[in-house]
């Protein structure tokens, strides 16, 4: 008697999956059978190019841009894969060079970081089989802009990337009550050591007017905000 229930559920369970599936192809060739399939390709085309923008991870680990050229008190991460006791922190000293074992004394001030990478390779290659070097700054302190006068944070900041005179105001909070706007200017020395005095106007600026005066900064140039 059990072996015949058994036998009679599974045909039951077999008939009735068999009914669903008649009943889902009946309903997709009936007049909604048509909206059905688009509202399905549709749901999978949107599925595909959702995936196919989506952005590319950012890289970490660097604090600047490409191209950045390292100098004095920068911080630098130094990998050499699979040699633990070579690879540390360093920072660039005053004389503008670092220290590694087996590498020795090396300048590093003046070179980017894919300069560095090579030089790096060349005084380990006599004694290990291929060197792969990585190097990533860490800390970006050899260049900095001074902003002094009525923002919201005068200082010193560091010029890790590209910056212009409104990145610079942005970076200290903005300008401050009762700053003249329209009087503001940069201090920068020139390449004969001339002092240089840029003209900033901020509203000027921001409406789209003489945008040449928007410069690029230099590490050392002062804003100052009267």
């Amino acid at each position: 008697m059990k072996a015949i229930i058994s036998r009679n559920s599974k045909y039951a369970v077999v008939v009735s999956a068999f009914s669903l599936l008649m009943s889902y192809s009946a309903a997709a060739q009936g007049p909604n059978g048509a909206k059905l399939q688009n509202a399905a390709n549709v749901a999978a085309s949107s599925t595909t190019d959702t995936v196919a923008t989506a952005p590319a991870p950012a890289k970490r680990g660097s604090v600047v841009a490409p191209g950045f050229v390292i100098g004095p008190a920068d911080v630098l991460a130094i990998s050499v894969w699979k040699e633990p006791e070579i690879s540390r922190t360093v920072p660039v000293r005053l004389d503008g060079k670092i220290t590694l074992p087996l590498a020795g004394d090396l300048t590093a001030s003046g070179l980017t970081t894919e300069e560095l990478q090579a030089e790096i390779r060349n005084k380990l290659t006599p004694y290990l089989t291929n060197p792969e070097v990585t190097v990533i700054v860490q800390e970006a302190k050899s260049k900095k802009v001074n902003i002094v006068g009525k923002v919201s944070k005068p200082g010193a900041y560091d010029l890790a990337k590209p910056t212009t005179v409104l990145d610079a105001i942005a970076m200290a909070g903005g300008l401050g009550d009762f700053a003249k706007e329209s009087k503001i200017y940069v201090l920068r020395t020139d390449t004969n050591g001339q002092p240089q005095r840029l003209h900033f106007n901020y509203k000027q600026v921001l409406k789209g007017k003489n945008p040449g005066q928007n410069i690029e900064l230099q590490a050392h140039d002062t804003i100052v905000v009267p």
